[in-house]
């Protein structure tokens, strides 16, 4: 049942899900830098069967964070695990084939292909090989294909754009198309950078609430998001970071309580 108030969803996620304080993904002394710039100085995260949220000001070192994490960038020092797996400066289609799937500040789809085909190619990038799939009856398996991203689309409330390009979504539809994409790739883990930014609060609400349901069925968020207004109500753990470094950690608004966090994060928002 879908609630309008992110808290009641948060209890009943955790009521309904045994493994919610399962450990997914660990950092540990994670450090990165550029030139004599320290963008990341040992930072240490647990994301766990559940939402968790990074807010800082900006320069903090968020998306170098998540750079790190998904492979783009190379950590000069520190261990990223995930589950019980070594994914320290994986290649990114590596930490991609582990689960882990990013989606991107701007969203990236192949505007010139319909919203259905966007999902199809997704699902094909992640699964078997050409030559593996000659092996099997591949009518029955494109069928199963299809139902699986029709499904998927119904679920995200866009199934009536199944046949527009990409290109005539809005801003909100693009992001759940983004997050249908990561279904397709049956993501264990799907890491955002800021998922609600430039999105009408009203379809800001309906995307987390999505996020808040699959997480409920066993997907881990790592989301950046500086719309504390609304995400807020909807995450589990929260990580404020600062120059580089975790400087404050807890539940919510709790953590914006935090005098610490007043001082180098509300602050710095004037």
């Amino acid at each position: 049942m879908e609630t309008g108030k992110g808290q009641d969803m948060k209890v009943s996620c955790k009521q309904n899900n045994r493994e919610r304080n399962k450990i997914e993904l660990v950092t540990r002394n994670l450090t990165k830098s550029f030139g004599e710039l320290r963008a990341l100085d040992e930072v240490s995260i647990e994301v766990k069967s559940c939402i968790t949220l990074i807010i800082g000001p900006n320069g903090s070192g968020k998306t170098t964070l998540i750079n790190v994490i998904t492979g783009f960038l190379g950590a000069d020092k520190g261990r990223i695990l995930f589950g019980e797996k070594e994914v320290t400066n994986l290649p990114p289609h590596d930490i991609f084939k582990q689960g882990i799937v990013r989606t991107f500040q701007t969203s990236q789809p192949l505007l010139k292909l319909t919203v259905l085909e966007n999902l199809l190619i997704a699902e094909a990038n992640y699964g078997e090989s050409i030559i593996q799939s000659f092996k099997r009856n591949w009518l029955a398996k494109e069928e199963a294909l299809v139902k699986k991203a029709l499904s998927t689309l119904s679920f995200l409330g866009i199934e009536h754009m199944w046949n527009e390009p990409a290109m005539n979504l809005s801003g909100g539809q693009l992001r759940l198309l983004e997050i249908g994409r990561a279904l397709m790739c049956q993501a264990k883990l799907i890491i955002m950078d800021e998922p609600i930014a430039g999105i009408a609060p009203d379809l800001s609400h309906s995307i987390l609430k999505k996020i808040r349901e699959l997480s409920g069925r066993g997907i881990s968020f790592l989301i950046v998001e500086h719309r504390l207004d609304l995400v807020l109500g909807y995450v589990d753990r929260v990580y404020v970071m600062a120059g580089g470094r975790i400087v404050a950690e807890g539940r919510g608004k709790e953590v914006l309580e935090n005098p610490r966090v007043v001082e180098v994060y509300l602050g710095d928002q004037g």
